[in-house]
């Protein structure tokens, strides 16, 4: 069974029968995969240009055994491998399948080996310093600081500990760092402390063995296998749980851990960049955090400065994400310069992550527009701009007063009471809270709309006190309808 253009699973082994039934399993679970004998494995693999993983059953050979060796970027499952003792050490080798065959474990491998792709290390010639710090973008002097750091701690295998508050880029430094390092070939594996329950944490940490607990079916890889070689990045450090503080001082002074329910000591050959935007050394005053951990992880602490403490760097930011989006989205947005003063006086709570949220907003509400002030949402807008209303023919300024007049009309209702009784008297129009019979001998029907919506319009004026955005929201029109209306009919707030 051969599909081109979807990740495939290659199944290699001389057993027909045992091959037929994982095929059935995989073909159950809605996988695409071929199969072939251990004599053509290497042909098989050259031909096959979207591997997912490759499942070895049966004997193990030299040609199999090769073929995990050279290809580290491909994870390989075993099944019912004889002497798979030999294939111990090779990361790329992510978990034995149980006998018989389990579903559960299966999807769950399956899953692990996108994962294992997800998370590769970039391939291709050594990115420059510029285009490593392209995602830290900014001039002034708190980030020229942070990108020193990062430089001179990159080469060397330290701890490091990212502080800063939430949004301000914390993962991006690790990234970095590990880029820059020796281990640059390695893999970067991110873990957050505060999203995992504690009972599972160590788990994810260590791994476990088959049968550990409840629904450990198989050997599992923990984190620290898996960025083995390479950087382990524990984020929100400081929501971490104290049974497992302990656990993992044990592991930064020893350098070795134990899978749970493994007695065997496997060594952690893994680099570690710890992050939080907490406050380690209150917590350390609470109780709430081991003192000796703190001082651990803080041999090399970087802190990532908050928007706020940097504003003259926004403009660069903006211009960083749109290009961003525009890769992504193939639509842009752009932003005059007093919308870009206004955005330099927000205080940004939310950091980058707020700036790049306001970004995607305006791009689903104003893309391949200009954005002023007026557009931005309010609590952006923090300078005072003239906004521009565009004026009109006068027979579309009265359909626009007819549309707004009768926007709530029912015609339904209306074509109800009509049929009802079609002779009896004149219909009645609802328009808001007003109810008009045309006289007998007629009237200005334009006369009779202004005088009627400047009456609407000033109630409603005085009601809010002349904040005009509550106003329009209350006459269910746009704030510059509303402003241009009172401009028209002259209606200003009385002074006192």
């Amino acid at each position: 069974m051969q599909l081109s253009g979807h990740k495939q699973i290659l199944i290699i082994d001389n057993d027909v029968s045992r091959a037929h039934q994982m095929g059935t399993v995989l073909s159950f679970v809605g996988e695409h995969f071929i199969q072939c004998v251990q004599e053509q494995a290497t042909e098989a693999f050259k031909e096959s240009a979207h591997l997912l993983t490759v499942i070895l059953s049966g004997e193990l050979t030299s040609a199999t055994a090769s073929l995990v060796k050279s290809n580290p970027k491909i994870p390989f499952l075993l099944h019912d491998v004889v002497d798979s003792n030999a294939l111990n050490g090779f990361v790329n080798v992510i978990a034995n399948l149980s006998t018989p065959l389990n579903y559960a474990q299966l999807t769950e491998l399956i899953h692990h080996c996108h994962q294992y792709h997800n998370k590769l290390p970039r391939t291709g010639s050594k990115l420059s310093s510029s285009a490593l710090f392209r995602s830290l973008v900014g001039t002034s002097e708190p980030m020229n600081e942070v990108r020193f750091l990062i430089e001179q701690v990159a080469k060397t295998p330290a701890t490091v500990l990212v502080l800063g508050e939430s949004g301000t880029g914390k993962e991006v430094v690790a990234r970095n760092i590990h880029n820059l390092s020796e281990r640059a070939k390695g893999t970067f594996v991110p873990i957050n402390c505060g999203a995992i329950p504690a009972e599972l944490l160590e788990s994810e940490l260590f791994g476990h063995e088959k049968g550990a607990f409840t629904g450990a079916i198989s050997t599992r890889k923990g984190r620290f296998e898996l960025a083995e070689g390479g950087t382990l990045f524990l984020d929100e450090i400081g929501d971490m749980p104290q049974p497992m503080q302990v656990k993992l001082l044990r592991v930064l002074q020893e350098r070795t851990f134990e899978r749970v329910g493994g007695s065997k000591s496997l060594k952690a050959d893994v680099r570690i960049i710890a992050a939080t935007h907490q406050n380690l050394e209150d917590m350390i005053k609470e109780g709430s955090f081991r003192e000796d951990l703190y001082y651990r992880l803080n041999v090399f602490p970087i802190e990532t400065p908050a928007l706020r403490e940097r504003k003259e760097d926004i403009p660069l930011l903006l211009k960083e994400l749109l290009t961003r989006f525009e890769h992504d989205q193939n639509k842009t947005v752009r932003f005059t310069e007093k919308a870009i003063e206004s955005l330099m006086e927000h205080p940004w709570a939310g950091n980058v992550r707020e700036l790049s949220n306001l970004i995607e907003r305006m791009l689903i509400m104003y893309g391949d527009q200009i954005v002023d002030v007026a557009e931005l949402p309010h609590k952006y807008q923090h300078i005072e701009v003239e906004e521009y209303t565009p004026e009109y023919p006068e027979e579309l300024q009265e359909q626009d007063a007819i549309n707004e007049m009768f926007s709530g009309f029912d015609y339904d209702e209306y074509e109800e009471s009509e049929s009802d009784d079609n002779s009896a008297s004149e219909p009645v129009i609802e328009a808001t809270s007003n109810t008009g019979v045309l006289p007998s001998e007629g009237l200005n029907l334009k006369e009779h709309l202004a005088t009627l919506e400047i009456s609407l319009i000033s109630q409603s004026l005085a009601k809010h006190d002349y904040v005009v955005a509550r106003a329009a929201e209350t006459l269910g029109m746009r704030r510059t309808t509303l402003v241009e209306k009172m401009r028209k009919y002259e209606l200003q707030k009385p002074t006192i």
